[in-house]
């Protein structure tokens, strides 16, 4: 299918593996990762100044373009090709899921929304460019950002070949660019096709974990987020009066069906299924959050986050391992999944590892199977009760009315041993005159 110049390219192949066809290797053929913004659009436009043959790769994960329209201001301001790729499918299977089974929260808040979606476009831009060619790469992120980072480790993972040109990090491009006026300066000179007209209040990210919002007036920690800056959820004052309940259902810590318990709607295809949490959790009010982070980088970052499918599963997978996990290996997860987070938040995905953390968790993840009821509630998600065919939990032996084969003398003997140590560290203090 041809388009204004730009071609739509069938489902990506495995990693790395290139689709095989003639084609004349360019020494000067880069390949951008694109939006259609302001900033991708003017580099996009530099580039091809500069005498490359710029490829503009554009990434659906479920941040609701116009694509017709972006693929249309691409070829108009200089792209040679434009390669268009729904990876809705592939975010949520092989990164969302993943990440809300190992329990990835980076600083015990933040649930990775753009980090996850970061290593997904990498990978497709970088098979793209070696399928076309290319001997370059190039983003738009800024040098200030985590997202530089996340890119430019993911070509050097996959492609290390490829070189890079990295705008926001050169001397002469910072030196004629000192902030979106003079983008939007160069946009008109150069007839680029732009809506941005002025400052934004914030700017915004989006795909299929999350909506993110930061900068501009949210720079100031005191200010609070506009009331009508939200886009994915409601205010939990606004949300319905009835709660919505739901069932969820995991096989090896992975979403495998949901259902709407109230009108008996069910989900089980892993885009679907997301998509439908995302929809009721935002007309819930779920899932939001105003923090301050710590970036890779060494900045302190203030963002508000709208995060609403992803917080119902992670209440409900959190719930579902207290029955199915063993207490030891959960502890031991527990212990890396602060590891696990910072790998994504900090662009590791392709690394050793988080082959090793993922390895790992994957034997964690098995049989952890069932089923959670969840009540979704202005705002809150509430546990209202969980069963697993591989359940680790034995309702007579915890009885305090049946004895179901525990002799409760034994504890006797299982305290004295445990309290050892505590009364040998009272004697050293009294020897020591500490107490």
């Amino acid at each position: 299918m041809e388009e204004f110049g730009a071609r739509l390219l069938p489902g990506p192949p495995h990693l790395l593996q290139s689709r095989k066809r003639e084609t004349h290797i360019m020494a000067d053929k880069i390949v951008l990762a694109y939006s259609g913004g302001l900033d991708t659009s003017c580099i996009l436009k530099i580039l091809q100044q500069q005498g490359y043959d710029v490829v503009a790769f554009v990434a659906d994960v479920g941040q609701e373009e116009d694509y017709d329209l972006v693929r249309e201001r691409a070829v108009q301001t200089g792209a040679s090709e434009v390669i268009v790729e729904n990876l809705q499918e592939e975010l949520v299977r092989d990164f969302i899921f993943p990440a809300v089974a190992g329990n990835a929260v980076y600083e015990n808040r933040y649930l990775l929304g753009t980090a996850l979606a970061r290593p997904l476009i990498a990978r497709r831009q970088v098979e793209v460019a070696l399928d076309v060619g290319a001997t370059h790469l190039s983003h738009g992120s800024t040098g200030k950002g985590n997202d530089q980072v996340r890119f430019e480790l993911a070509y050097a993972a996959l492609a290390p070949q490829l070189k890079i040109i990295a705008p926001w990090k050169d001397p002469e491009f910072l030196e004629r660019f000192k902030g979106r006026q003079d983008l939007i300066r160069f946009a008109k000179e150069n007839e680029i096709p732009i809506e941005a007209t002025a400052e934004k209040p914030y700017s915004i990210d989006a795909n299929l974990m999350h909506t993110s919002f930061e900068s501009g007036i949210l720079e100031d920690p005191l200010v609070a987020p506009h009331a009508d800056m939200f886009r994915r959820t409601r205010s939990p004052k606004d949300a319905p009066e009835t709660p919505t309940r739901l069932e969820i259902h995991f096989k090896d810590a992975t979403p495998v069906k949901v259902k709407n318990l109230d009108d008996g709607s069910e989900h089980s295809e892993p885009l679907a299924l997301f998509r439908y949490l995302n929809k009721v959790g935002g007309e819930n009010g779920i899932g939001r959050i105003d923090i301050v982070e710590n970036r890779f980088v060494g900045i302190k970052s203030r963002g508000v986050y709208e995060t609403p499918g992803g917080t119902i599963l992670h209440m409900a997978l959190r719930d579902l391992e207290g029955i199915a996990m063993d207490r030891e290996v959960l502890r031991l997860r527990d212990s890396l999944a602060p590891k696990f987070a910072q790998l994504i938040y900090n662009g590791y995905w392709y690394s050793p590892e988080m082959d090793f953390l993922r390895a790992a968790f994957a034997q964690s993840e098995k049989i952890i199977d069932g089923c959670v009821s969840i009540e979704l509630y202005k705002g809150n998600t509430t546990i209202m009760g969980r069963h697993s065919p591989s359940s680790l939990y034995n309702q007579e032996l915890s009885s305090m009315d049946v004895e179901g084969g525990y002799n409760q003398a034994d504890a006797a003997g299982f305290i004295k041993i445990n309290s050892m140590r505590l009364a040998a560290h009272k004697r050293i203090l009294r020897v020591t005159g500490e107490t």
